[in-house]
């Protein structure tokens, strides 16, 4: 687990947004794996996710503050601050609206892709969404190879981890170009269906705690994933020493 924070992408937010631009001008691939402690807890149990996560060309980056803190905690300091997907997500569709780049998406219910269609196409003009579809397709391989047809610029996976992670991963080298972003929740947050949470909590960095208030079942994987994230870190961190 130590491996992957060792890896995560050391720097700030505006360091890699310039990052992700230089890749979308000169067409560089790019695979962004957006990470919390539970990404990292997953990919520690299911050898795909951990082949994913190591592959040389997979970037990640900290979601979660909780990444950031346990970077310090092993005494890494240039890894300064979240990196969200939502964020990246913005990002590169105000890049693509500049740039007049090529998008496609993939995931989320039916009724939320169509209103993230919408909502894209009214905000980003300059944008040209390929083709989308919805997260409960059946064969999502098909939704892939359609992909690679179109060769789009910019791909946004929806599926959650690490279904969106393992998928990108098992396509990406059928590519040619582009920039592959899994983005959990975010087709959610640009469609409106869901409120992000205030711009304060957002920098007092307790948006897990404005997410999981009142939801007992988040409670639960928060525990399963943070808490024990935090023990096994130490575990480790003392084997190293």
């Amino acid at each position: 687990m130590i491996n992957y924070i060792k890896k995560t992408y050391r720097g700030n937010k505006e360091s890699f947004f310039k990052v992700l631009e230089n890749n979308l001008i000169n067409n560089n691939k790019m695979f962004i794996v957006t990470a919390n402690p539970e990404t990292f807890m997953k990919a520690d149990s299911i050898n795909e996710f951990d082949e994913a996560l190591m592959k040389p060309d997979t970037t990640i980056v900290p979601d979660g503050i909780g990444v950031v803190k346990a970077a310090n905690y092993i005494g890494i300091n240039e890894i300064k601050e979240r990196i969200t997907g939502v964020d990246i997500s913005y990002k590169l569709l105000e890049l693509a609206n500049k740039h007049k780049k090529t998008v496609y998406l993939f995931g989320a219910s039916k009724k939320v892709i169509e209103l993230t269609v919408k909502s894209i196409n009214k905000e980003y003009p300059n944008v040209k969404i390929l083709g989308y579809s919805d997260g409960y397709i059946e064969n999502k391989d098909d939704v892939f190879e359609e992909m690679k047809n179109l060769s789009p610029d910019i791909v946004l996976v929806a599926l959650g981890v690490p279904k969106q992670e393992l998928l990108i991963y098992k396509h990406y080298n059928e590519f040619l170009k582009g920039i592959f972003v899994g983005v959990g929740g975010t087709f959610d947050v640009i469609s409106g269906t869901t409120k992000r949470a205030p711009e304060i909590v957002q920098k007092l960095n307790i948006e897990w705690l404005y997410r999981i208030a009142g939801d007992k079942e988040r409670i639960k994987r928060f525990y399963n994933s943070n808490i024990k994230f935090v023990f096994k870190l130490r575990k480790l961190a003392k084997e190293e020493k």
